[in-house]
C-alpha cells in the first residue's frame, strides 16, 4: 500500500470507513500510517460504530420477534419483511433473513397435505370456467370451495370451505360428521349468503365432489344467480387456490397441534384460526401481502374516492 493516499479523503471518517472496508488486505495499524491518522482515533470511531449497529440489531430483533410470535411462530423472512415495513421499519430482507438465522428464529414446517376428492359418480359436471385464471377484478365475482378430512380420535371432522378469489378470505365454511350436501357446501353456502352478497353472475367454482353436482346444491346456486364452474377430471390445480388453503391450514395449526382429542376441540381450534387469525392478520403473498380484510378495506376505501 502506498502512502500519498491521504489526500484522497477529505474527512477522517472516509479515512476510518476505507480502513474497515479494506482489513482483510492490509494491517489496520499500516493503514492508519499510511492515511495519516491515529490508531487510537481508529479504534475510537470503529468501536462507536459497532456500538450504533449493536444498538440498531437489538431494536430491529425485538420488532421481528414480535411479528413472529404474532404470526403463531409462523411466518418466513419475506412475510416479516413486509411486517416492518408496515410498522415504518425499513430495511433489506437479507438483513431480516440473516438476523433470524443468527437467532434462531426460523418458520415452523410441517409433512405435506395430501389431497382427497370424492368424484367417482355419473352425475353431470359443469364446465371449467376459470381455466386456472385465479385473478379477479372485485369481491364477490368469484368463489371457490374445497373439502377436507380432518383427523380426531372420535373420528373424522369434514370441513368444508369458500374463499373470495378476491382477497383470499374465508367466507363460509361448515364442518361435519359426514359428507352429506346439506352439512357441508349447503351449511357452508349459507353462511357466506349472510356475511356477503351474492349477486347474480357470481362464478362458484370446485372439484367434482359429489356435494357440488348434488341437486340440492345445484338449484341452490340457480335460485342465487351464480354460475357453476368445475375443475377438469382429477385435477388437482384447476381449483389450486381452494387446495392450497387446505396445506396452510394443516401445516400452520392442523400438523402442529396433533390430533385432536374430539371433534368439539378441532371445530374450535379451526375457528379461532380463520375468524382470529387467517382472515385478519395472516399477511398473504398473492394479496401483496395484505391480510385478507385489509385487502377489503383497501378496495372499499378506493371505490369510495372514485365515487
Amino acid at each position: 500500500m502506498k502512502k500519498g493516499l491521504g489526500h484522497l479523503f477529505a474527512l477522517p471518517r472516509q479515512k476510518y470507513e476505507f480502513i474497515e472496508k479494506n482489513s482483510h488486505l492490509y494491517s489496520r495499524e499500516r493503514m492508519c500510517i499510511v492515511l495519516g491518522v491515529s490508531r487510537s482515533g481508529y479504534y475510537k470511531w470503529r468501536n462507536r460504530g459497532e456500538s450504533n449497529r449493536k444498538k440498531e440489531e437489538k431494536i430491529l430483533y425485538s420488532a421481528i420477534y414480535d411479528i413472529y410470535k404474532e404470526s403463531r411462530s409462523l411466518y418466513g423472512s419475506p412475510r416479516i419483511h413486509n411486517g416492518l415495513s408496515k410498522r415504518g421499519i425499513h430495511c433489506s430482507r437479507n438483513r431480516v433473513a440473516r438476523i433470524m438465522q443468527k437467532n434462531g428464529i426460523r418458520s415452523k414446517r410441517s409433512k405435506g397435505y395430501k389431497v382427497t376428492t370424492d368424484s367417482k359418480h355419473k352425475m353431470p359436471v359443469s364446465p371449467n370456467m376459470l381455466h386456472r385464471d385465479f385473478r379477479t377484478e372485485k369481491p364477490n365475482k368469484v368463489w371457490v370451495s374445497d373439502i377436507t378430512y380432518i383427523d380426531t380420535c372420535e373420528g373424522w371432522l369434514y370441513l368444508t370451505t369458500i374463499l373470495d378469489l378476491y382477497n383470499r378470505e374465508i367466507v363460509g365454511y361448515s364442518s361435519s360428521n359426514n359428507l352429506y350436501a346439506s352439512d357441508t357446501i349447503l351449511r357452508a353456502f349459507k353462511e357466506a349468503g349472510i356475511r356477503r352478497k351474492i349477486s347474480s353472475g357470481l362464478i362458484f367454482h370446485s372439484d367434482r365432489g359429489s356435494q357440488y353436482v348434488s341437486t340440492a346444491f345445484r338449484e341452490k346456486l340457480r335460485h342465487s344467480g351464480c354460475l357453476q364452474s368445475m375443475s377438469g377430471r382429477g385435477n388437482c390445480y384447476d381449483n389450486a387456490v381452494a387446495e392450497s388453503f387446505f396445506k396452510t391450514l394443516k401445516s400452520e395449526l392442523i400438523y402442529q397441534e396433533g390430533k385432536y382429542k374430539t371433534r368439539k376441540e378441532a371445530r374450535m381450534s379451526i375457528f379461532e384460526y380463520i375468524e382470529c387469525y387467517y382472515n385478519s392478520k395472516r399477511a398473504h403473498s398473492a394479496i401483496e401481502y395484505n391480510t385478507p380484510r385489509e385487502k377489503l378495506e383497501l378496495y372499499y376505501k378506493e371505490m369510495k374516492q372514485c365515487a
